[in-house]
């Protein structure tokens, strides 16, 4: 039977964009369920602790951008440091990324979301444009029309919008976080102990003493 991995990101986290590629190719090893959950990642910070990047300090702003240079280059992965188009206005994008990830097979959707992860942080396109959300769902395979409009539901509102509470009952707080049977792997710097995990089938890890 098909394990179920929980899957929190942002379209807006580079740190999710440079772990989505790896993600696929354990999921595709291990058989594994990917529930795709994209979360309000300005939301979710206050809620749990975190600053948004402006508000941190400069020590923490440049180290970021080692680790994002070090990352890009053990990932042999393209990275943006700075997308002129970033932050943007990620709401629209990221739903479809969730509707995306609701329905049909999953790698059409992980490669879609794929493809969108690379147009802000490859092609520095602008993704809070519908008429840049238009061409992507096309090269994507899917209707424009259908898909923008299923992302402007008020039931994918709702959905998206509880994702937070869903991501802090898993004990989670940043992007990307992979909740395997309840146990948390915050950062794409621990797809490797995810992959260990998966591979020995052991019983999750808990913070209880």
């Amino acid at each position: 039977m098909a394990r179920s991995l929980n899957y929190y990101f942002s379209l807006l986290s580079p740190w999710a964009y440079l772990g989505h590629a790896p993600l696929g190719r354990i999921a595709a090893n291990h058989d594994v369920v990917i529930d795709y959950r994209p979360v309000d990642l300005i939301e979710l910070f206050p809620e749990t602790g975190g600053l948004p990047l402006p508000k941190r300090h400069p020590s923490r702003q440049r180290y970021r951008i080692l680790e994002m240079k070090r990352w890009r280059e053990a990932r042999d992965a393209p990275l943006l440091l700075k997308p002129k188009n970033w932050p943007f206005d990620f709401k629209l994008a990221d739903r479809l990324a969730l509707v995306a990830g609701q329905g049909g097979p999953q790698d059409k959707a992980h490669a879609f979301i794929s493809m969108a992860f690379r147009a802000v942080w490859v092609e520095d396109r602008n993704l809070a444009d519908e008429g840049e959300l238009t061409r992507l769902l096309e090269e994507g395979g899917y209707d424009p029309r259908d898909m923008l409009t299923r992302a402007r539901d008020p039931q994918t509102i709702a959905a998206h919008e509880g994702n937070k509470a869903r991501a802090m009952e898993d004990g989670v707080f940043g992007s990307p976080s992979y909740v395997l049977d309840g146990e948390v792997f915050w950062g794409q710097d621990r797809l490797d102990m995810l992959n260990a995990a998966l591979t020995s089938g052991r019983a999750p890890f808990t913070p209880d003493l």
